[in-house]
């Protein structure tokens, strides 16, 4: 476990936008909810999509996601409970399991598959797409995975634990660390009645997603299942949140690529020529 100095804000962010998300299937079949979709993909620059995953039903999930390609950005699974294995088309291959992070920047392309390793029980987590700047959309293919163990924690004086995915918090590092997009990626379980706090740069543009129990920042409650878009106040250095019950949610901030994002399926460029060249890459069996 690892000692956090709990910091003091000046002021909190506020919520600037409650979002509801919506149900869909994606791959071969899976139900799940797009909770950050297209719509906000330039307000939460550089956040580009957020699939949220829950079920205990294996009808829900069992086909999984075969292969299929990316290009021009980063992708962060993250499995609260359940088993799935990655494959892909760099030779990479793990197993995510409970409490686990699988890290994969597609950058210039990669063919890979997502595959439930279980027959039943519930299976839950997030997908998070996180975009690449313009330099680094042709990268090689990078991959890890991380096991529960290896996502560093910390837990608060009100008794509130902090997974630190990505980025820092309270003096605590994460997992992964990007210069360019600077993410921060937490998952904070509040015991009801605690409060937490964090600080946030303030060009950064940042969410939360309340997935058990109940939240407020300032007077703005937060229900289960449902995202609060993080207000861009300036004179804020960062948040508080307090539980109105046993809550549990995640915290996701980034810094801006003030870029221009052109999106085709799995395919995030710049230009609409760099979407034609993907494509024509993928048909014709050079995309990794």
């Amino acid at each position: 476990m690892n000692t956090a100095t709990q910091v003091t804000l000046q002021q909190s962010r506020t919520i600037d936008r409650l979002v509801e998300g919506v149900a869909t299937s994606d791959g071969a079949g899976v139900k799940l909810t797009r909770v950050l979709t297209g719509k906000l993909q330039h307000r939460l620059d550089p956040f580009l999509m957020l699939d949220a995953f829950g079920s205990d039903d294996p009808d829900d999930y069992i086909a999984g996601f075969p292969d299929h390609p990316h290009r021009g950005f980063e992708t962060v699974t993250y499995m609260l409970s359940g088993r799935m294995r990655h494959r892909d088309s760099a030779g990479h291959e793990g197993l995510l399991e409970n409490g686990g992070v699988q890290w994969m920047t597609a950058g210039r392309g990669v063919i890979h598959s997502e595959i439930p390793e279980q027959k039943d029980g519930v299976m839950e987590g997030f997908q998070l797409w996180l975009n690449l700047p313009a330099q680094s959309k042709m990268a090689q293919p990078w991959y890890k995975d991380f096991a529960s163990k290896d996502i560093p924690e910390y837990v608060t004086a009100d008794n509130v634990t902090v997974r630190v995915i990505a980025g820092s918090s309270n003096g605590v590092n994460g997992a992964v660390i990007r210069e360019t997009t600077e993410p921060l990626y937490l998952d904070i379980h509040l015991p009801a009645g605690s409060a937490f706090s964090t600080s946030l740069p303030t060009m950064h543009n940042a969410f939360i997603y309340v997935y058990r129990g109940a939240i407020k920042i300032g007077d703005t409650p937060v229900a289960s299942r449902r995202m609060g878009i993080l207000s861009n106040t300036p004179e804020a250095d960062g948040v508080t949140l307090t539980a109105t019950e046993d809550a549990r949610l995640i915290l996701v901030a980034g810094k801006p690529l003030k870029e221009s994002i052109v999106q085709y399926g799995p395919f995030v460029m710049n230009t609409q020529e760099e979407i034609h060249q993907a494509l024509d890459d993928f048909r014709n069996g050079r995309l990794a």
